[in-house]
């Protein structure tokens, strides 16, 4: 057997394709901030939890700038059912009172956003987690949410806010001194009152202030689904509102699709809907020609 043709020299081959295939995106995207929503199975299963974490710390390594903004909502889910509390959500927002919104900041704030800071530190990165509240990073307003029924009336959802600004100084800062953001997706309002705020919201907003390269948000499916199940690869923002119209697009989806639109809108160059469930999605997604989801445009 000539050595051309052993299964080593086969395998150091298919390296050396995925490498050279690589090189024209490190170059590309070389300096450029990503923001990646990491939320779904890709936070509770262990295998899917090392690959993002070998991920992000490649991307970092190869000159790329990845912040993470996180989601938690099975972890707030299991931590209020140990207090007897069940989660209830209108159009994809969690209500949350006052117990619960304790509950939400100890879980994202600790639990959740440093064990995401402990795994990227373990696989060689320099992970630092933030809240809203760190160097002024997120103000928050409460949010009332309106009535799909009824004009004109709104749902006092309780401490749920929306983005009052976003101050990026301590991200870039950290940037500068090649850190990872990890940014836990609480808000603080003039009131002094800690805000709920959905982690898709967060995440394209601070890829907007950022004027970002790439937003990624993982989630539980393939990408944005027709009625039929099927994949669209390709959406511009008409397309999307036509889904929101006759309800292809509800639940969870609606926040995390209105701030992908938003987000490319306002000068993010590309945002993807992607897998999580796929191990190394944003490897594949950011540094191959090989899609694994949405991709979002202004038009």
């Amino acid at each position: 057997m000539s050595i051309e043709n052993t299964p080593s020299s086969t395998k150091v081959s298919v390296k050396a394709e995925v490498l050279s295939e690589a090189l024209p995106y490190i170059r590309r995207f070389h300096g450029k901030t990503v923001v990646i929503k990491y939320g779904g199975n890709a936070m509770t299963d262990v295998t899917l939890q090392k690959s993002f974490a070998h991920d992000v710390v490649l991307l970092k390594l190869v000159g790329i700038n990845p912040i993470v903004v996180h989601g938690g909502g099975p972890q707030i889910d299991e931590a209020l059912r140990r207090i007897g509390k069940q989660g209830t959500f209108i159009e994809g927002m969690r209500v949350t009172d006052a117990e619960t919104m304790e509950v939400v900041e100890w879980v994202l704030g600790g639990q959740v956003q440093q064990d995401i800071v402990m795994m990227i530190n373990e696989h060689g990165g320099k992970a630092v987690g933030l809240t809203g509240k760190d160097g002024g990073l997120i103000q928050a307003k409460k949010m009332l949410m309106p009535d799909k029924t009824q004009a004109g009336k709104f749902h006092d959802i309780g401490f749920v806010g929306s983005i009052a600004s976003i101050d990026p100084s301590i991200v870039k800062a950290l940037q500068d001194d090649a850190f990872i953001p990890v940014i836990s997706p609480i808000g603080y309002g003039e009131d002094g009152h800690a805000y709920n705020i959905n982690a898709d919201l967060v995440a394209g907003k601070i890829a907007e202030i950022l004027k970002a390269e790439k937003l990624i948000m993982m989630t539980n499916t393939p990408g944005v689904l027709n009625k039929s199940g099927e994949l669209l690869s390709g959406l511009t923002a008409k397309e999307i509102d036509e889904l929101f119209a006759d309800g292809t697009i509800s639940g969870g989806m609606l926040p995390k699709l209105a701030s992908a639109i938003e987000a490319a809108k306002s000068g993010v160059n590309s945002v993807h809907v992607v897998d999580g469930r796929v191990p190394h999605c944003l490897l594949l997604e950011i540094l191959t020609e090989q899609g694994v989801g949405t991709m979002i445009k202004s038009h």
